[in-house]
């Protein structure tokens, strides 16, 4: 696929970096590392896109860490790159132009944990399972589940969601305040503990999302919910993914507080069959999931029971017991695994749209039979709820033509989802790969505030140069 991911990068001077690698040689010893392997993990990628790794990588322990490699790297305008556990999904940790990459994964500790006020403040490189089996104890969970064990920080980063986004939110929703470090090393707090709050502009959205453009977050201070008395997870079959869909539209008009809906199609069922050993029916399929008192999840099943009736669904059962629920969720959890081995040695792209939630069965319908018209296989599955929907794109990377179908399967996905009022990313971000949407979808004069936006808390353009907003 041909995919441009450098816009006039320029690349620092042999002389520049050297003096930048000795520097930090000296403030980090074993710590910076500039290993060809060790480099070229730091720029993995599950896309198309090609690998980009930096210069060096840096494994920071506190803040202070993170401080000195900004310092070092501003004075000589090398780029810094924030890295977490790397499951971003359109080369967010690619590093186009080389520099310094800043990995996070030791600092991983809970700072606090407030259970009477359900908030907690860690560091950014503890992982979501990490931070669910810390809290376990306490009743408390963090829901935002995005499939991956990412880091907290990459998935403030990327405003990433996933799974229980249609009853919890997204990370958006989740993230109270932050610590952030700033283009000449200095630390800012984006807010405070308090549920709401009116003082001065809104930075912590601000930072939410911005895949480290405008700075390096230190800190996190997140919602937290308790786990639910009773939980109970249903599997429902139908005949067409229209109906499926319809499904979906009705038990959210009607308000039923569904914890997690999603959609599988047939191609998928039968992978996630194949992969995880299962038997379900090769047919559209959702999972769901339930959560509340014993009485509120018996009453939330029997409602969307009656609606997956009208809609063409099988009966379905539901069960409360964790490893049967486990087993289930970690089939779609494992659903990019599966397709993978659909076709050993064949490339997988994994995307996403989102529409409107009256718009979901038209979209999916459609991309079904674009693919079907232009011979492709990729497997769809879906935070259908939040009418969000990822399509796993297998092509043959050494057939010209299978690509060059597979761009122009890619580029109509996108076009369909913004017609229908959608966004050509749901929760993957923009990264590299998604930036050329960008000017359809928010216009012209949104690119130009970004970018004033960008030179005004980067003006160096060190933080993550390349990402999200094309050059003018």
């Amino acid at each position: 696929m041909n995919i441009t991911v450098t816009d006039n990068l320029k690349r620092p001077e042999p002389a520049v970096l050297a003096s930048t690698l000795e520097a930090l040689a000296a403030r980090f010893g074993n710590r910076l590392i500039t290993s060809q392997a060790v480099r070229e993990q730091h720029a993995h990628t599950t896309t198309w896109l090609p690998t980009q790794p930096p210069d060096g990588v840096v494994m920071a322990q506190e803040t202070a860490d993170i401080q000195d490699v900004v310092r070092i790297c501003a004075k000589h305008r090398v780029p810094v790159i924030a890295f977490g556990t790397g499951t971003s999904l359109e080369g967010q940790v690619n590093a186009p132009a080389g520099g310094i990459c800043i990995d996070l994964h030791d600092m991983n500790k809970v700072l606090e944990v407030h259970s009477e006020d359900l908030d907690c403040v860690i560091q950014p490189g503890v992982t979501r399972k990490a931070l669910n089996e810390h809290l376990r104890d306490q009743g408390l969970f963090f829901p935002i589940d995005p499939g991956a064990d990412a880091s907290l920080g990459g998935m403030a980063s990327t405003r990433a969601s996933g799974t229980n986004a249609v009853r919890y939110g997204t990370m958006r929703e989740n993230v109270l305040a932050l610590k952030v470090v700033r283009a000449d090393g200095e630390i800012i707090t984006t807010g405070t503990r308090a549920k709401k709050s009116s003082a001065g502009y809104d930075l912590t959205h601000l930072f939410v999302g911005a895949e480290g453009t405008f700075g390096i977050i230190s800190e996190l201070t997140l919602r937290l919910r308790g786990i639910p008395e009773t939980i109970a997870a249903a599997a429902c079959s139908f005949k067409t993914l229209g109906g499926a869909c319809q499904a979906v539209i009705l038990a959210i008009q009607t308000g039923i507080p569904l914890a997690r809906i999603e959609l599988l199609n047939a191609e998928q069922v039968k992978a996630c069959n194949a992969y995880s050993k299962l038997t379900l029916p090769e047919t559209p399929l959702l999972l769901l999931e339930f959560h509340g008192t014993a009485l509120e999840v018996g009453e939330q099943s029997k409602n969307f029971g009656e609606i997956a009736k009208e809609c063409g669904g099988s009966d379905f059962t539901w069960t409360t017991k964790p490893e049967d629920r486990t087993k289930l969720w970690q089939a779609r959890h494992d659903a990019y695994w599966s397709v993978k081995a659909l076709r050993p040695g064949a490339g997988v792209v994994a995307t996403d749209v989102c529409v409107p939630i009256s718009r979901l069965a038209d979209c999916v319908t459609e991309t079904e039979a674009d693919l079907k018209r232009l011979n492709l296989l990729s497997p769809i599955v879906g935070h259908v709820g939040d009418g969000n929907f990822h399509c796993s794109l297998i092509c043959d990377v050494n057939n010209a033509d299978e690509m060059r179908r597979g761009e122009e399967f890619m580029h109509r996905l996108v076009e369909r989802a913004q017609a229908m009022g959608g966004t050509c990313t749901g929760e993957h971000g923009i990264g590299q790969g998604k930036q050329k949407y960008l000017k359809a979808e928010l216009g012209a004069e949104a690119l130009d505030a970004m970018r004033a936006l960008k030179r005004a808390l980067d003006p160096d353009n060190i933080f993550n140069p390349g990402k999200i907003v094309p050059a003018a």
